[in-house]
């Protein structure tokens, strides 16, 4: 069996999504893979919704009571992300093109004296690229209808919602250069943003006269298909469910290493954003991306959501983000995105995997991969490094083991990972050392409220010489520099 998920872009997936009956229509089966026989139409969409936050972590810097809702806009409780709403547009499938604007607006205002508001929201898609365009005010200076976010559906599929709504959830989103430029520095062009949900539904209209297989009926198909083989545990699909071995969603628990923790939390603190959280036994990320191949054991997977840990008094100050694990039968290799105030190493080959009693069994619609024990690579260990005492750790030094969960039923239940520990999303859990702080606009560091690390001394001294009873931890400056951002 091969690699069973493919990237799905937006404007082919709402074609297949309306002919395995998620409306009344009948419409011809047009993917973007296949030609069309007949004219491709242009459908009306209504009742739309976008689901967005912006970023969580500067919804956590302004605080619920500096956050405005205009013109129909909500938001989830706990200043949680918005909806905006009354979304109409059209769906043209033959470029295969979403173009969507939503009611609604919202307004920042901060403690120290500047005001940040988003209005007139758009969706536009084409293939499986799209922008979130907006009005952006920034105190008394406007940008209209720039683009603010760059959406990335190559590997988003979709879902099937109330009435018949196409929803296509979590959608990859990262802020654009116009986006960036209130922000003076504290947020850059493709940094990322909080994942975008689209919801949007068809008008019903007359049905096109030219179909491949035109049924007699609007509410069951023609012939009844002959059952595929699967590896769900269900023995038959609903036609809203993911074909078999295509995963819809998932979650990876991680605690890097425990005696990091440890002694971070001696004086530092940890905080998370993106959508990772604290569990008991360390964190949770959540589900991106994943391709499963049951019969050739393989799973790759992609996970958002980041970790900073910061212990000013000894100068460090690391975020793990970005965590991919990819398997191959009994082995397997977990990479992860590090980033430390020289710089940002992508895809560092982290960790090894060791799944030799691992299960890619489905189970209840879930694959498990449960517990696997993991070891630094040469790499892995190299990123705690510094100009003194070089790394505290090495190559096959034990780490936290690895969980991953992953669903191919959008309505299965995820196993739990440990109980929640660290308050709501993005929060952070500090012990000593006090809380990140720094004001805006006036030469503070936004980006110390929890998105990119603000720059200063890198990795000091480390748990090494705490466990050898040092009195005195020093700051250094690394002794590697970051080769072409590559581990």
């Amino acid at each position: 069996m091969a690699m069973t998920r493919r990237p799905i872009a937006l404007a082919a997936a709402a074609a297949t999504a309306l002919t395995l009956g998620a409306t009344a229509l009948t419409l011809p089966a047009l993917a973007a893979d296949s030609g069309a026989q007949a004219a491709a139409p242009v459908l009306k969409l209504k009742d739309g919704t976008l689901d967005w936050g912006f970023k969580q972590s500067f919804r956590d810097y302004i605080g619920a009571s500096g956050v405005t809702l205009s013109d129909g806009a909500k938001q989830a409780e706990n200043n949680g992300a918005f909806t905006f709403v009354d979304g109409v547009g059209t769906y043209d499938m033959g470029p295969h093109t979403v173009d969507t604007a939503f009611k609604g607006g919202v307004t920042f205002a901060s403690k120290h004296g500047f005001t940040v508001s988003i209005s007139d929201v758009k969706v536009r898609t084409a293939g499986g690229t799209g922008v979130i365009q907006a009005d952006l005010k920034f105190n008394d200076s406007v940008q209209n209808d720039i683009d603010l976010a760059k959406l990335d559906l190559s590997k988003v599929r979709p879902g099937q919602g109330a009435g018949g709504a196409m929803v296509f959830k979590d959608i990859p989103a990262t802020l654009t250069a116009d986006g960036a430029k209130p922000f003076n520095g504290m947020y850059k062009e493709g940094d990322a943003l909080d994942a975008a949900t689209l919801t949007v539904t068809a008008e019903t209209t007359t049905p096109p006269t030219q179909s491949p297989k035109p049924s007699p009926s609007t509410s069951k198909p023609a012939e009844t298909p002959k059952p595929q083989p699967t590896k769900s545990a269900t023995p038959t699909a609903k036609p809203s469910e993911a074909p078999a071995g295509e995963i819809v969603d998932g979650k990876l628990s991680w605690g890097v290493k425990e005696s990091f923790r440890r002694y971070i939390a001696s004086g530092g603190e940890v905080k998370t954003s993106d959508g990772a959280k604290k569990i008991t036994d360390g964190y949770e990320f959540p589900y991106k991306n994943a391709e499963f191949d049951a019969d050739a054991k393989k799973v790759s997977a992609g996970f958002g959501g980041s970790v900073q840990f910061r212990y000013t008094a000894h100068g460090i100050d690391m975020t793990f983000s970005d965590v991919k694990v990819k398997t191959n039968g009994k082995s397997g290799t977990l990479l992860v995105d590090v980033k430390t105030a020289d710089g940002t190493q992508n895809d560092v080959e982290f960790a090894t995997l060791d799944l030799s009693k691992a299960s890619y069994t489905v189970k209840d619609d879930v694959v498990l991969l449960d517990k696997i024990p993991a070891v630094f690579t040469e790499a892995g260990a190299q990123t705690f490094a510094n100009d003194e005492v070089g790394s505290i750790y090495k190559k096959g030094d034990a780490i936290d083991p690895v969980t991953v969960a992953l669903s191919l039923d959008e309505d299965a239940a995820l196993p739990g990972t440990g109980g929640s520990t660290g308050g709501s999303t993005g929060g952070s859990s500090t012990t000593g050392g006090g809380s990140v702080g720094g004001s805006v606009g006036g030469g503070g560091n936004l980006a110390a409220t929890g998105s990119d690390v603000p720059a200063g001394p890198l990795l000091g001294a480390s748990a090494a010489v705490i466990a050898a009873g040092a009195a005195v931890v020093f700051a250094a400056r690394r002794r590697r520099t970051v080769e072409g951002d590559q581990a």
